[in-house]
């Protein structure tokens, strides 16, 4: 019988050793750099990664170029439920801020163009819808969930990408005084 209360006391041992090594090895920094962003790790007051990408007449836009007036990045897909209900929304701030300079592009993420011209089409989209074919766009910005908004100022520096406060903070910025 003790023989069999050893095995059940070493057992648990063995057990809680293994589970202290594993909570060890996880919680252990790695000791690579990573080259990719932090999910979610855009930080306000820094610079916005330069990119270009083609919109869904061929044309290439690339946000260096958009210097000298804020930038409105929408990080959207086609099959996003939340994405289509708020389309609305972004063609409201489209229509109330392009006359204050503000500059409004949708991104699409890795979808054929096809597809997202007809969305385009279907939502009566009147501003630009880029093609961020292989995601490298959206992975800069660390977009981890869709839909997304980044609010870019006119030299180049992150203002937010808070979503649900992005009306409130559009209207501080552009609002008329």
């Amino acid at each position: 019988m003790k023989d069999c209360n050893m095995d059940v006391k070493a057992k648990d041992t063995l057990f809680t050793i293994f589970g202290l090594i594993m909570i060890l090895l996880t919680s252990m920094p790695s000791c690579t750099e990573s080259k990719k962003p932090d999910p979610g790790k855009i930080i306000a007051g820094g610079a916005a990664p330069d990119f270009s990408l083609r919109d869904l007449t061929g044309k290439n836009f690339t946000l260096s170029a958009q210097k000298g007036k804020p930038v409105l990045l929408i990080f959207i897909t086609t099959w996003c439920p939340t994405c289509r209900s708020e389309m609305p929304r972004y063609n409201s701030i489209h229509e109330k801020y392009s006359q204050q300079g503000l500059e409004v592009v949708n991104i699409d993420i890795q979808e054929p163009k096809g597809k997202v011209s007809l969305f385009a089409e279907r939502y009566k989209v009147p501003y630009k819808t880029l093609l961020d074919e292989k995601g490298d766009v959206a992975e800069a910005y660390s977009i981890v969930g869709i839909p997304a908004m980044v609010l870019i100022d006119k030299d180049g520096k992150i203002l937010s990408s808070q979503y649900l406060a992005m009306d409130r903070i559009l209207e501080n910025l552009l609002g008329k005084k």
